[in-house]
């Protein structure tokens, strides 16, 4: 599979991104005045010995990333261009990667990330990724959960100064040295019974609930 760019512009780009990237990350986020919030979610789940799935939305993964790293997290990474670049970026943030998504490679990856789970591993999906639409969960998450006995983890952050790209994720962007919040949302549990309409309504009830998180997290500094 040959996943580098072809024209010079793209080229340089791709460079770029998988050598500098992280490195990137770690000096922005090295700036940034975090708080957390929800924190005695992840913490409890950390004591349950079972996998967690941490979920989030495309446009809110770069603080994430910094903050969770190091931690051998298991993340599910597309295998298109885009993915190379973020792949080899979490690579050399400490994580380890399985690469597919629903319109490539998912049903492989899709068994290899239940492995994961049964083993307890920590893994991260974002589930309107690789390509939107924006905060649309797709199902493949909670089928992991609900088949590897994981609990999902919602999880966002936002930034008192920040930009945010006219792209369709919204991708945001904290600016250096800002006040940071990093909020975790209350777990979700799927029992291995649930099924049909049921587990629908669960998928769009984890949708709504990260939804609302999200707009929790950027209404933070405005209280």
């Amino acid at each position: 599979m040959n996943l580098k760019p072809k024209n010079f512009v793209k080229k340089l780009q791709f460079y770029l991104a998988t050598h500098f990237g992280w490195l990137v990350i770690l000096l922005l986020g090295s700036t940034l005045r975090l708080r957390l919030e929800g924190q005695k979610y992840f913490e409890q789940l950390s004591t349950t010995g079972k996998g967690i799935v941490f979920a989030l939305w495309h446009g809110r993964m770069l603080v994430p990333i910094f903050l969770h790293r190091r931690q051998g997290i298991v993340a599910l990474v597309s295998q298109h261009l885009d993915g190379e670049m973020i792949a080899q970026t979490l690579f050399r943030l400490g994580y380890q990667t399985i690469r597919g998504s629903s319109t490539r490679g998912g049903k492989e990856a899709f068994h290899k990330m239940v492995a994961s789970l049964k083993q307890r591993k920590w893994c991260a999906v974002i589930p309107d990724g690789p390509r939107g639409p924006r905060h649309h969960f797709k199902p493949g998450t909670v089928y992991m959960a609900q088949q590897s006995g994981a609990y999902i983890l919602p999880l966002t952050f936002s930034a008192e100064k920040k930009i945010q790209f006219n792209s369709w994720d919204r991708f945001v962007l904290p600016k250096p040295f800002s006040k940071t919040v990093v909020i975790y949302g209350k777990p979700f549990y799927i029992n291995p019974e649930l099924k049909g309409k049921s587990l629908i309504r669960l998928v769009q009830q984890i949708e709504t609930q990260m939804i609302k998180l999200e707009k929790a997290a950027d209404a933070y500094f405005s209280k």
